[in-house]
């Protein structure tokens, strides 16, 4: 990828807090440990006449249960689209193919459920945002399997994902820390970050397995050795505060032929953008309903990019035009 594309890729998604480990270590950009960068901040964006239209089907639904607000889409084996339901303490599914809905109340008060990630056998892993908990939902019989934190200070776990060994990492925002859960034992083991105000946000893992987090409240991503989960900092340009961060599809959407999409969430209505990195053109579609913010999106092996709009009260797919 050329300096010029990572420059406007930057530019525009630093709106979005999200920063681009991808393609950083595809060009082989060095971050040292907690060093300022010399790269200045970028301020590319695309001209208003630059961006074309994007020809995409975008099917929305409503969520049956009212005021839900759908926070963090995630995909399942069978390709069904699976949320969570914040503000109603349930987690949903949606079988595009049908419309049909199912939805699955939680048995703890108030959890305040935030991110989910199904794990191989289909089963939906989510985070008890308000009561400090991970869950687990064998959606074949409805039973929902809670794994408490260690730590009373680990209050809201937030964002989850699976490493290629099946253990699964989360951040936990306000108490300031990251976590993994191994699923055959139950066990739960946190790491403090750096920092009072760090507030870890959005995780991946690269392709060796090395968890990496966005310190919303600072200037800072960091990795865990998942062998000693020793901590390390890399530090981004002073104004940054990075939310989410791609290493395949997570927070913003990279779709197998390697397209980049986001959404606009300051503008009315929200809209879907497509960034071509081999032309470096963009591409942009209105959200039929408005959108009310899209919080998170996933990409589907066939390229369709799953959605929740949170304002709205629905969920989405994004069709691309063949």
């Amino acid at each position: 990828m050329s300096k010029r594309t990572m420059a406007i890729l930057a530019g525009l998604i630093s709106g979005c807090a999200i920063f681009l480990a991808r393609y950083a270590s595809a060009d082989g950009l060095k971050l040292s440990p907690s060093t300022p960068r010399a790269m200045g901040r970028a301020t590319l964006s695309p001209a208003a006449g630059a961006v074309g239209e994007l020809k995409v089907t975008i099917k929305e639904w409503d969520v049956p249960t009212k005021g839900a607000h759908p926070h963090d889409p995630a995909l399942a084996p069978d390709g069904s689209l699976w949320f969570t339901e914040q503000l109603q303490n349930k987690l949903g599914r949606l079988d595009p193919a049908s419309g049909a809905f199912k939805e699955y109340p939680l048995t703890v008060e108030e959890s305040g459920p935030h991110g989910l990630v199904a794990d191989s056998n289909g089963n939906i892993w989510f985070t008890g945002n308000g009561k400090g908990y991970i869950g687990k939902l064998d959606p074949k019989t409805g039973k929902v399997t809670e794994y408490q934190m260690p730590d009373e200070k680990a209050e809201d776990p937030h964002t989850a994902v699976f490493d290629a060994h099946g253990i699964l990492w989360f951040t936990v925002q306000v108490g300031n820390m990251v976590g993994r859960l191994d699923p055959r034992t139950g066990k739960v083991e946190l790491k403090a970050v750096q920092g009072q105000r760090a507030l870890p946000y959005g995780i991946a893992i690269n392709s060796k397995g090395v968890p990496f987090f966005c310190e919303f409240g600072t200037n800072k991503i960091a990795k865990i050795d998942p062998q000693t989960m020793t901590i390390t900092d890399f530090t981004l340009p002073e104004a940054a505060r990075p939310r989410r961060m791609a290493i395949d599809a997570h927070g913003i959407a990279i779709t197998p032929d390697g397209a980049v999409w986001y959404s606009e969430s300051g503008v009315k209505p929200n809209t879907m953008v497509r960034f071509d990195p081999k032309t470096e053109q963009f591409a942009r579609a209105p959200i039929p309903s408005g959108g009310g913010t899209v919080r998170n999106m996933v990409a589907t092996p066939d390229g369709r990019v799953y959605i929740a709009c949170s304002g709205v009260n629905k969920v989405g797919v994004v069709q691309p035009s063949r």
